[in-house]
Protein backbone atom coordinates (compact mmCIF):
# COMPACT_ATOMS: atom_id res chain seq x y z
CA UNK A 1 0.00 0.00 0.00
CA UNK A 2 1.75 3.41 -1.19
CA UNK A 3 1.44 6.11 1.15
CA UNK A 4 1.82 9.78 0.22
CA UNK A 5 4.00 12.39 1.76
CA UNK A 6 1.19 14.54 3.60
CA UNK A 7 -0.10 11.41 5.36
CA UNK A 8 2.62 11.37 7.61
CA UNK A 9 1.63 14.46 9.02
CA UNK A 10 -0.57 13.40 12.32
CA UNK A 11 -3.36 16.10 11.82
CA UNK A 12 -3.76 15.01 7.94
CA UNK A 13 -7.38 13.47 7.64
CA UNK A 14 -8.87 14.30 4.20
CA UNK A 15 -12.26 12.10 5.75
CA UNK A 16 -12.50 14.89 7.98
CA UNK A 17 -12.69 17.56 4.44
CA UNK A 18 -15.21 14.69 2.14
CA UNK A 19 -17.56 14.81 5.70
CA UNK A 20 -17.84 18.47 5.89
CA UNK A 21 -18.14 18.90 1.96
CA UNK A 22 -21.23 16.22 1.83
CA UNK A 23 -22.79 17.82 4.71
CA UNK A 24 -22.51 21.62 3.08
CA UNK A 25 -23.62 20.21 -0.52
CA UNK A 26 -26.53 17.96 1.62
CA UNK A 27 -25.05 15.14 -0.07
CA UNK A 28 -25.79 11.55 1.19
CA UNK A 29 -23.19 9.47 0.44
CA UNK A 30 -19.62 9.64 -1.61
CA UNK A 31 -21.20 8.67 -5.13
CA UNK A 32 -22.80 11.80 -4.70
CA UNK A 33 -19.92 13.71 -3.98
CA UNK A 34 -17.95 12.56 -6.86
CA UNK A 35 -20.54 12.93 -8.65
CA UNK A 36 -20.79 17.23 -7.95
CA UNK A 37 -17.11 17.17 -7.60
CA UNK A 38 -16.74 15.09 -11.40
CA UNK A 39 -14.36 12.43 -10.35
CA UNK A 40 -14.37 8.96 -10.55
CA UNK A 41 -15.92 7.42 -7.10
CA UNK A 42 -12.52 5.28 -6.88
CA UNK A 43 -10.67 8.54 -6.62
CA UNK A 44 -13.46 9.19 -2.96
CA UNK A 45 -12.73 6.04 -1.92
CA UNK A 46 -8.73 6.29 -2.40
CA UNK A 47 -8.80 9.84 -0.82
CA UNK A 48 -10.93 8.12 2.25
CA UNK A 49 -8.44 4.95 2.67
CA UNK A 50 -4.92 7.44 2.42
CA UNK A 51 -3.85 5.84 -0.72
CA UNK A 52 -4.29 8.99 -2.89
CA UNK A 53 -3.78 12.54 -1.33
CA UNK A 54 -6.02 15.54 -2.35
CA UNK A 55 -4.57 17.13 -5.10
CA UNK A 56 -4.05 20.22 -6.27
CA UNK A 57 -6.79 19.65 -9.43
CA UNK A 58 -9.58 18.03 -7.18
CA UNK A 59 -8.68 21.00 -4.59
CA UNK A 60 -9.67 23.39 -7.49
CA UNK A 61 -12.77 21.67 -8.11
CA UNK A 62 -13.93 21.77 -4.33
CA UNK A 63 -13.48 25.38 -4.33
CA UNK A 64 -15.29 26.06 -7.40
CA UNK A 65 -18.09 23.51 -6.24
CA UNK A 66 -18.46 24.91 -2.65
CA UNK A 67 -17.10 28.93 -2.80
CA UNK A 68 -15.18 27.77 0.27
CA UNK A 69 -11.16 29.01 -0.18
CA UNK A 70 -8.06 26.54 -1.17
CA UNK A 71 -6.87 27.68 2.63
CA UNK A 72 -9.89 26.89 4.54
CA UNK A 73 -10.40 23.42 2.52
CA UNK A 74 -6.87 22.42 3.23
CA UNK A 75 -7.22 23.51 6.53
CA UNK A 76 -10.01 21.21 6.97
CA UNK A 77 -8.37 18.39 6.22
CA UNK A 78 -5.73 18.95 8.33
CA UNK A 79 -2.86 20.32 5.94
CA UNK A 80 -0.75 22.81 7.80
CA UNK A 81 2.19 23.51 5.36
CA UNK A 82 2.61 27.22 4.71
CA UNK A 83 5.28 25.99 1.68
CA UNK A 84 5.33 23.64 -1.32
CA UNK A 85 9.25 22.22 -1.73
CA UNK A 86 9.76 21.04 -4.97
CA UNK A 87 12.65 18.62 -5.73
CA UNK A 88 15.43 20.45 -7.41
CA UNK A 89 14.89 18.02 -10.46
CA UNK A 90 11.35 19.44 -10.94
CA UNK A 91 10.54 22.04 -13.63
CA UNK A 92 14.43 21.76 -15.19
CA UNK A 93 14.62 20.74 -18.44
CA UNK A 94 16.22 17.23 -19.48
CA UNK A 95 19.55 17.41 -20.70
CA UNK A 96 18.59 16.72 -23.91
CA UNK A 97 16.03 19.00 -24.24
CA UNK A 98 18.94 22.02 -22.85
CA UNK A 99 20.85 20.97 -25.88
CA UNK A 100 18.36 21.53 -28.66
CA UNK A 101 17.12 24.66 -27.04
CA UNK A 102 20.61 25.56 -26.80
CA UNK A 103 21.36 24.75 -30.83
CA UNK A 104 18.07 26.30 -31.97
CA UNK A 105 18.92 29.94 -29.49
CA UNK A 106 22.45 29.50 -31.64
CA UNK A 107 20.92 29.47 -35.30
CA UNK A 108 18.42 31.95 -33.99
CA UNK A 109 21.66 34.14 -33.54
CA UNK A 110 23.71 33.10 -36.49
CA UNK A 111 20.44 33.64 -39.08
CA UNK A 112 20.01 37.52 -37.43
CA UNK A 113 23.67 38.00 -37.79
CA UNK A 114 23.62 37.52 -41.80
CA UNK A 115 20.61 39.13 -41.73
CA UNK A 116 22.01 42.27 -40.36
CA UNK A 117 25.27 41.74 -42.51
CA UNK A 118 23.57 41.34 -45.66
CA UNK A 119 22.17 44.82 -47.45
CA UNK A 120 18.42 44.84 -48.16
CA UNK A 121 18.22 44.92 -52.08
CA UNK A 122 14.70 45.53 -52.14
CA UNK A 123 12.41 44.89 -55.14
CA UNK A 124 10.65 48.21 -54.85
CA UNK A 125 10.21 50.49 -58.13
CA UNK A 126 11.42 53.64 -57.93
Amino acid sequence: MAHHALSSQESYNPNHLLDILLGKMQLKNDAALSRMLEVAPPVISKIRHHRLPVGASLLIRMHEVTGMSIRDLRDLMGDRRTKYRLSDAQGRPKPEEKAAAAAAQQQQQQQAQSNEATPSSGNYAH
